[in-house]
């Protein structure tokens, strides 16, 4: 399994899925072991939820500077 080609799939999907936002952000490990349909070890499917996260929060951050830079 290539963890970053997971990660930008479920970014994609919790980001495209208000719902699946929704869940991500109370259970992030219960969320991407949903997403995944493969029961994992917690240790691995923190990780793969801590980067997804990480993807996510760095997306918004993007789209944010993207929009100021909008404005000048």
């Amino acid at each position: 399994m290539d963890i970053k080609e997971k990660i930008n799939e479920m970014v994609e999907k919790v980001k495209g899925d208000p719902s699946l936002m929704d869940q991500f952000q109370k259970d992030p490990v219960k969320t991407v072991e949903k997403i995944l349909g493969v029961d994992l070890p917690d240790d691995i499917v923190k990780k793969v939820a801590d980067g997804v996260k990480a993807k996510i929060s760095a997306d918004q951050v993007s789209d944010i500077a993207g929009s100021l830079k909008k404005l000048f």
